[in-house]
């Protein structure tokens, strides 16, 4: 597909700009790393400080129900950089879907993709072809033994040294400032050109990292009622401070007028961080999991200080940055995003009805106020579906679905749990017994949805499956894992 695309790009290109057209704005897309949606000052945090991510709200639009498409790391990156759900590409985690007590798994889960392969038309591909030069400069993330590098994925420059899991630099933390230089740099040498910049910082994965004027700062801070981790806020305040650099560059450049910035982040913040009112943290699909940060600054288009409450997801920032871009849909490719331009000029509504997430697999440690059945057992996530429809949220448990009798079994099987984000925000009324109509059709869109992409669902029976014992496999998943945890690569 990539083959006829650079072949009808070049068509296109050949016939030379439209005329009195207004110049495309350059786009900059910062994406943190394991940032919650409770972690940043505009959220309502009393203890981390984001001064320039708080600014940029005011001057920006805030979508209060902004979502990542994947509960941890890689997923959520393949599904941005592609534009599609899991099941269209086939990352579901990082390394492997089999993680946990193997002894606790019911089902065989779904294989997992190591990386996205290079037949996937991406962002970078697409604003390539519409005349963009493009920059990444941090995580990847998608190579593995199934993907390619990003220089193979549409990207013209690529930085990703300075940054990484053993990074020691005390006044570099996580490679925030080295990868924020570059950035800066590559925007003033394309200064007279449109560019697309890709800046998905390390920060603040673990292992935590700040600067030591920083973390003292913190330290000699009172500590809040719900956040009082001094690393974990001094790494984030210097999160904060890259990007205020990269702001001000823009401005400096005369740039900031023509440049369209989001910043958001790849998942929920980790067991480190409590997301309350939200339910859960990184790797699950409770809120805390999935809801992000999510802002979108174009000064012309979006009005300062504006909210929205429309939910959007992390896969509509594809045909968005097309829509901006004025450069149409590579040929072939499905987009399962929306272009989000609408709601930015705030007219009306989105077209589409729900949202959906699908992991066919296992994730071991587990989350804040999670599953109970989950925290007993050790894991963040199984087998699961999500839809979200308006106020209402769906979820779907593959194991009680497939093997505990499915729909006919509902009332009994806890197959599915039901809720009403607008009045129960923190997921903890569980109405799947209580509205059976809205159960219904949430459950019907999800299923039809499910078909329609083909998800690929598990269906064997686990025969390890001996729960209450510590099996072999057990002891090696869960161990390893739970060895890995305060390591310096950190639980994905």
């Amino acid at each position: 597909m990539k083959t006829l695309f650079a072949i009808s790009s070049w068509i296109l290109l050949l016939s030379g700009p439209l005329t009195n057209a207004a110049p495309p704005p350059n786009i900059v897309l910062i994406f943190a790393d394991d940032l919650g949606w409770k972690d940043v000052g505009y959220q309502g945090s009393d203890f981390m400080e984001t001064p320039n991510i708080d600014r940029l709200a005011k001057e920006g639009m805030v979508f209060t129900a902004g979502y990542a498409a994947a509960g941890n790391c890689a997923p959520s990156r393949a599904c941005l950089i592609s534009g599609n759900y899991t099941p269209r590409h086939g990352v579901y985690a990082v390394d492997s879907t089999d993680r946990g007590p193997r002894n606790e798994m019911r089902l065989v889960p779904i294989p997992n993709k190591s990386g996205l392969a290079k037949e996937n038309v991406t962002i970078a591909d697409a604003l390539k072809a519409a005349g963009y030069v493009t920059g990444i400069f941090g995580k990847w993330h998608l190579s593995g033994k199934d993907g390619t590098e990003p220089d193979d994925q549409g990207f013209d420059v690529v930085f990703q040294s300075g940054g990484g899991w053993s990074l020691k630099e005390p006044d570099n933390p996580k490679g925030i400032y080295s990868l924020t230089k570059a950035a800066c740099e590559f925007m003033e040498k394309n200064k007279d050109r449109p560019f697309f910049v890709y800046l998905p910082h390390y920060a603040i994965h673990s292992s935590l990292q700040a600067r030591a004027s920083t973390l003292e700062k913190f330290k000699a801070k009172q500590p809040g009622q719900q956040h009082n981790n001094a690393l974990y806020a001094a790494c984030t305040y210097d999160l904060d401070d890259g990007v205020g650099i990269l702001l001000r560059k823009l401005a400096d450049l005369g740039l900031e007028k023509n440049t369209l910035v989001v910043f958001t982040s790849d998942n929920g913040g980790t067991q480190q961080s409590s997301q309350e009112p939200l339910r859960g943290n990184k790797g699950g699909y409770y809120e805390g999991g999935i809801r992000e940060p999510f802002i979108i600054r174009w000064p012309g288009v979006t009005q300062p200080g504006s909210r929205c409450d429309v939910p959007v997801i992390n896969v509509d920032l594809f045909p968005t940055f097309l829509a901006a871009a004025g450069a149409p849909v590579p040929a072939g490719k499905i987009l399962d995003g929306e272009n989000l331009i609408p709601l930015l000029k705030g007219e009306g509504r989105l077209q589409r009805q729900a949202i959906f997430w699908h992991f066919p697999g296992y994730l071991n440690s587990p989350v804040i106020r999670g599953r109970e059945l989950d925290v007993r057992t050790g894991f963040r996530s199984r087998p699961i579906s999500v839809i979200r429809k308006g106020d209402w949220k769906l979820h779907l448990f593959i194991e009680e679905w497939q093997l505990d009798g499915g729909r006919a079994k509902l009332a009994q099987n806890n197959a599915v749990e039901l809720y009403n984000l607008k009045e129960d925000i923190g997921e903890r009324s569980n109405l799947a017994n209580a509205n059976l109509a809205k159960r219904d059709e949430l459950l019907d869109d999800l299923l039809a949805w499910r078909k329609s992409i083909d998800a690929p669902l598990p269906s064997q029976p686990n025969p390890d499956y001996a729960p209450g014992t510590e099996s072999q496999g057990g002891k090696r998943a869960g161990g390893r894992r739970k060895a890995q945890k305060d390591s310096e690569k950190g639980d994905e």
